[in-house]
């Protein structure tokens, strides 16, 4: 995307009885024994089952409330120059069924020096234990206004399968997590949380107690997306680490906009143009879904 909670583990106890030589049986002594660490849920825990009300997003960390619109602002390294760059991320209110689960639709757009470089449909849903799950991306890339690619992946189709795109508990030192799995298309990026409570101050304002996760793909060693979640708010600011990162992209969050009825439909209408787009490029992949629709 343009742009992984736990469960819980029983308690054990060992019950020690001590027996004496003559064989009567003293009274049984309990002795608690150490609780054992919850379960990191993994890629590999999706399952269908486990979403009843999947297009309520409201996870602190990322929350995806319809009609919410982030923008972002910042700059990246193009051929030695540092070129402006923006992205617009849009909470539609649209929904989409994939592999029998209701995804909320998300609509990204990427400017670069004030160009439409790439538009994106992406699809996330929300488990009973507060889980955010990616279920698929449809991104077009331009160059010069032309259509240069579109990697789209969707769970169960061509071996893809969804990533978690925020724990409902994300803790500093668990292991790194998938993203997403497209091996059609090359998508397979993994995160690892790294710090909880740390201050970020963007151009919109000041936050505490923010969330720090760094991405990565591991067929590309060297080079980390750092993103930085605030809680009530999601996504904002992105940096970067690693000798090999070559475009050092920065973004920081300027504005935050709730949209008007009006303004929501003509993103509905958007969203949907894009998508009929990626019905006649993507026949193989996004031709095996059923078409969006608005929420009821």
């Amino acid at each position: 995307m343009m742009w992984f909670r736990p469960t819980a583990a029983a308690a054990t106890s060992l019950l020690l009885l001590s027996v004496s030589a003559c064989g009567s049986q003293s009274s049984p002594k309990a002795t608690p024994g150490p609780e054992a660490a919850p379960a990191e849920i993994t890629a590999r825990d999706f399952d269908r089952k486990n979403f009843d009300r999947s297009t309520v997003i409201d996870n602190e960390w990322f929350p995806l409330r319809p009609g919410t619109q982030l923008v972002t602002e910042g700059s990246t390294l193009e051929d030695g120059k540092r070129v402006a760059h923006r992205l617009v991320f849009t909470v539609t209110d649209l929904t989409k069924v994939i592999a029998g689960v209701r995804t909320l639709v998300i609509w990204d757009r990427d400017y670069s020096a004030g160009q439409l470089v790439e538009t994106e449909l992406a699809f996330f849903a929300q488990d009973k234990a507060g889980n955010v799950w990616e279920l698929g991306e449809h991104p077009e890339a331009y160059e010069e206004g032309k259509l240069v690619e579109s990697p789209t992946w969707i769970h169960r189709v061509k071996g893809a399968r969804a990533g978690l795109s925020m724990k409902a508990e994300p803790r500093p030192g668990a292991s790194s997590y998938s993203l997403g799995w497209g091996p059609a298309v090359g998508f397979n990026d993994r995160a690892k949380v790294r710090k909880v409570g740390r201050r970020m101050c963007v151009p919109l304002r000041c936050y505490e107690d923010v969330l720090v996760v760094a991405e990565f793909n591991p067929d590309e060693p060297g080079r980390y997306q750092l993103k930085y979640y605030a809680r009530g708010v999601g996504n904002v600011r992105v940096g970067w680490e690693g000798a090999k990162d070559t475009s050092k992209e920065t973004l920081a969050l300027v504005r935050v906009v709730r949209l008007s009825p009006a303004a929501l439909m003509k993103v509905r209408a958007e969203a949907l143009k894009l998508e009929k787009n990626a019905y006649r490029i993507s026949k193989e992949v996004y031709g095996r879904t059923p078409p969006a629709k608005a929420a009821a």
